[in-house]
C-alpha cells in the first residue's frame, strides 16, 4: 500500500496533537492543554497639543514577558512505555527542568513548541471501581520556541457543514 502525503484539511482532531517529556510522549493521555500568555504594560502619554484632551484616555500596551503554561490529564496504566504517571513522579522528585516538545503525531520530527518546562504540579486520583487518572502541569523555565509551520492550520474558508 502505498503512502501519499496530502494537506490536512477540515477540523483538528486533539488525538493528533502529542505532548512530549524528555523525549516520550505522555502516556495514555487523555487531553493536554498549552496556555500561551503576554505580560502586557499599560502606558498612559499625554495627548498631541492639537488633541483634545480625550484623546490621552487610550493607552498603549507593551509586551514586557511572555510565559507559557502546559496541563495534561492521563490515565494510569500498569504497562505504561512513555511519560505516564511513574516517570513523572521520578522527574518531578529529581527537581530539575524537563524537555518539552508539542508535535503533530505524522509529524514528530518538526515540533510546533520546544523548551524547558519545571513540573509544578502532579496529582493522582485513584476511585474506587473506576480507572485510575493523573495530571500535571509545567510552567517554562527560560525561552519557548515556537515554529507555526510546523502545525496544520485549519482553513480559513472552513464553514460549518462543509
Amino acid at each position: 500500500m502505498a503512502t501519499t502525503t496530502s494537506k490536512k484539511t477540515g477540523y483538528c482532531n486533539g488525538s493528533d496533537m502529542l505532548l512530549y517529556i524528555n523525549g516520550k510522549a505522555v502516556g495514555h493521555c487523555t487531553t493536554h492543554t498549552t496556555t500561551i500568555n503576554s505580560e502586557t504594560k499599560d502606558r498612559a502619554v499625554k495627548p498631541e497639543a492639537t488633541k483634545g484632551i480625550s484623546a490621552g484616555l487610550w493607552k498603549n500596551k507593551g509586551v514586557v514577558g511572555l510565559s507559557v503554561s502546559i496541563s495534561a490529564e492521563g490515565l494510569g496504566f500498569y504497562q505504561e512505555t512513555e511519560s505516564g504517571y511513574k516517570s513523572c513522579l521520578a522527574l518531578i522528585g529529581k527537581g530539575q527542568s524537563v524537555e518539552v516538545k508539542c508535535m503533530e503525531r505524522d509529524n514528530t520530527n518538526k515540533p510546533y513548541l520546544t523548551g524547558k518546562f519545571v513540573i509544578t504540579s502532579l496529582e493522582r486520583t485513584d476511585p474506587a471501581q473506576d480507572d485510575a487518572t493523573y495530571s500535571i502541569n509545567l510552567e517554562h523555565d527560560g525561552e519557548v520556541t515556537f515554529d507555526e509551520s510546523a502545525i496544520t492550520e485549519i482553513p480559513e474558508t472552513q464553514t460549518a457543514g462543509a
